[in-house]
């Protein structure tokens, strides 16, 4: 029986008080289009002597000067006026979307000319630019047609491109990219899902804009010719005689208002069936202080080697400024520091997911045996390599359901059926205590809370058993209790698995207690190397160090530290070991 209620609710949400109008209004526009030319083609087309006369029950809004029904010329025309509307609809919104999604999957030095280019062609009037198509190809519907859909593609591109834009750099975009998913897949699979809802307004609103377009043309003589004829057609014949037979105008204009009015309805009651989220109302080396950059171990002992890692800006400038450091295999190292001190780009750098614009070079930056810098192989690092986004909400495609995102990696490069990857990551999501695993891969994100969703994401990034997890601030946005679930399942994976973890954090409590050594950054620069059980009983050497321990909450008192306030940034390089 709660099954039935939930499907019940699910019709009632997709089908909402503006759909049902819309597709009942369109719906009897279509079934006219359908049947009209049918039926009444002879009373539109044959001409009598019957010439302008008044509404009666044989002709309900009159005839024109030829005799002919004017209703039933109206209800033909629909069928020409709709079939020319909708080919102008596909050429823009399929024009439009293949651009403004490319422009975002293009190279910069592509994507900025582009982006000027479309500016430049939305600058246009769209009706004009139809126009001058339309007088440099001969009149016909044809024309119309393919005048009124090439203008519409520039403002659909430049909404494209806007929608994608807030898009492409999310954190499952970037994943995407990692896992060498092609960008015809990235497109089809990741943004147009994202942009459903503004994409079917739009298209609702093109369908209206193409109407009148379309309409507008065929009335000023360079749309429908006759002996065919459409909703603009009948206007421009009725204009002549608007002052003896003023109803010649009238029943045309008001298919134009209910096919107008249809559509804008089936867009705004799409838009809001498309959205999910409204249906349902995530043994160690010895301290020492690092203002001057080294190895901490002998690289061939180190399953992560970074030796003089620098990450450059767009103009050449230094962020992360000559980092290095080795991770050996099984260990648990922080990277902590202030918002801004180069945690994650450090991270990223080494996962290959810096944002465009940013590049990285090094001496060494390696895992195992696979460089990191020179790599394209997109299986060799999703397989070696597992992510921790810091926000779960954003990590996880919204438009689709969780279980297709969590067996991805495993259907991708484990090359496993979609029956075998279901049952691998159920059992990683029970493996974490992760209640109804089976139900949770049917939801989509919205329905998880926020600690349900960072557990998938951590069950996700082991199920290919990768050498390497990193983990940007995973604890960030969760309350304390699903904190602390949380740093217990990575602690276990550690222990059970060998697994390195790269745990990035500005959380000194949390670095503490689950790393065995931390690196404390400033500035783009590793000040300090420390253990965690050091860093928990206060005795750090750094003062920028300590002015981080003396900002944390504590029931221990000061001992052993330095008031913040007595910390200054430019005190970093006087610092001797």
């Amino acid at each position: 029986m709660a099954k039935t209620l939930n499907t019940s609710n699910r019709r009632r949400s997709r089908f909402n008080p503006a759909l049902v109008a819309g597709l009942a209004l369109m719906g009897s526009m279509v079934l006219v289009a359908v049947l009209a030319p049918l039926f009444l083609t002879p009373a539109a087309e044959s001409l009598t002597a019957d010439s302008r006369l008044g509404p009666s029950t044989a002709h309900w809004f009159g005839t024109d000067e030829f005799g002919r029904d004017i209703l039933a010329r109206s209800l033909v025309a629909t069928r020409l006026t709709l079939l020319m509307s909708l080919g102008a609809t596909v050429i823009s919104v399929v024009g439009g979307i293949v651009i403004g999604s490319s422009v975002w999957l293009a190279p910069r030095w592509i994507r900025e000319p582009a982006l000027r280019l479309i500016e430049a062609a939305v600058a246009y009037p769209s009706l004009i630019f139809a126009l001058l198509v339309a007088a440099i190809m001969s009149p016909g519907s044809t024309t119309a047609v393919i005048a009124i859909g090439i203008a519409g593609i520039p403002s659909f591109a430049r909404i494209t491109a806007n929608l994608a834009a807030s898009i492409a750099h999310r954190n499952y975009i970037a994943t995407a990219r990692l896992l060498g998913v092609p960008g015809y897949r990235i497109v089809t699979r990741h943004l147009l899902p994202n942009m459903s809802e503004p994409l079917f307004v739009m298209s609702a609103s093109a369908f209206a804009l193409s109407l009148l377009e379309i309409s507008s043309l065929s009335f000023v003589g360079l749309g429908v010719q006759s002996p065919q004829y459409d909703f603009g057609r009948l206007l421009n014949e009725g204009l002549i005689a608007i002052f003896v037979q003023p109803l010649q105008v009238v029943a045309p204009s008001i298919m134009l208002v209910i096919t107008g009015l249809a559509a804008v309805l089936i867009g705004d009651g799409m838009a809001s069936a498309a959205n999910p989220r409204r249906a349902a109302r995530r043994l160690l080396p010895t301290r020492r202080n690092m203002s001057t950059p080294e190895s901490v171990a002998p690289a061939s002992q180190a399953l992560l080697e970074v030796d003089n890692l620098k990450v450059l800006g767009p103009t050449g400038e230094e962020i992360v400024k000559g980092v290095s450091f080795n991770m050996k295999p099984g260990e648990v190292l922080g990277l902590v520091g202030e918002s801004g001190s180069g945690k994650s780009l450090t991270a990223m750098s080494i996962a290959g997911l810096l944002a465009e614009g940013l590049t990285a070079t090094a001496h060494t930056l390696r895992l195992g045996d696979l460089d990191l810098l020179t790599t394209r192989d997109s299986r060799a690092m999703a397989l070696n390599i597992g992510l921790v986004y810091q926000d779960p909400g954003s990590t996880f495609n919204p438009a689709l359901r969780m279980g297709p995102q969590l067996t991805e990696v495993s259907r991708v490069h484990l090359n496993q059926s979609r029956q075998e990857a279901n049952a691998t990551m159920i059992a990683a999501l029970d493996e974490i205590s992760i209640q109804r695993p089976e139900l949770r891969m049917t939801q989509h994100p919205h329905e998880l809370s926020g600690g349900m969703l960072q557990r998938s994401m951590i069950a996700a990034s082991t199920v290919t058993e990768p050498r390497l997890i990193i983990a940007d601030e995973p604890t960030t946005a969760l309350d304390v209790t699903v904190q602390a679930d949380v740093l217990r399942k990575f602690r276990r994976y550690n222990q059970e698995h060998g697994t390195a973890i790269l745990f990035i954090s500005h959380d000194i409590g949390v670095v503490q207690e689950l790393c065995d050594t931390v690196l404390v950054m400033h500035r783009g620069r590793i000040l300090e190397r420390l253990t965690g059980a050091e860093l928990k009983d206060g005795r750090a050497e750094h003062p920028y160090t300590r002015a981080l321990l003396s900002a944390s909450p504590s029931m221990t008192g000061e001992k052993g530290r330095l008031r913040a306030a007595q910390w200054k940034p430019d005190e970093e390089l006087e610092v001797t070991p």
